[in-house]
């Protein structure tokens, strides 16, 4: 599969539970918003995927991007109820870094 470099990162970085190359994959004014809460900014990014990390031990394994939408499907396993699930990545890219990532079932 063929992703975006940030996109790759952002997946590997996930995986290896590295909470700060993770927020690095952000522009400063990058917005999250998964489990309908939005986290602003890198140092707020930073510490919602540490305590999601911590929590949740989640991995992505990607299937399938498309460039067009800038959505990534990817299984999703972890410690959390109905694990693995399959959610949508909805990004925006800026200056090839992550500026907008909503995460929905």
């Amino acid at each position: 599969m063929n992703l975006p470099k940030v996109i790759a990162e952002l997946v590997k970085t996930q995986n290896n539970f590295d909470s700060i190359a993770y927020a690095n994959c952000f522009s400063e004014s990058a917005e999250v918003f998964d489990e309908g809460k939005t986290h602003h900014g890198k140092a707020e990014i930073q510490q919602w995927i540490e305590k999601a990390n911590t929590e949740y031990k989640a991995t992505m394994k990607p299937l399938e991007y498309s460039e067009a939408d800038e959505i990534l499907k990817a299984e999703v396993s972890g410690n959390f109820p109905g694990s693995p699930i399959v959610l949508a990545y909805h990004f925006k890219l800026k200056d090839g870094l992550i500026d907008s990532l909503k995460i929905t079932g």
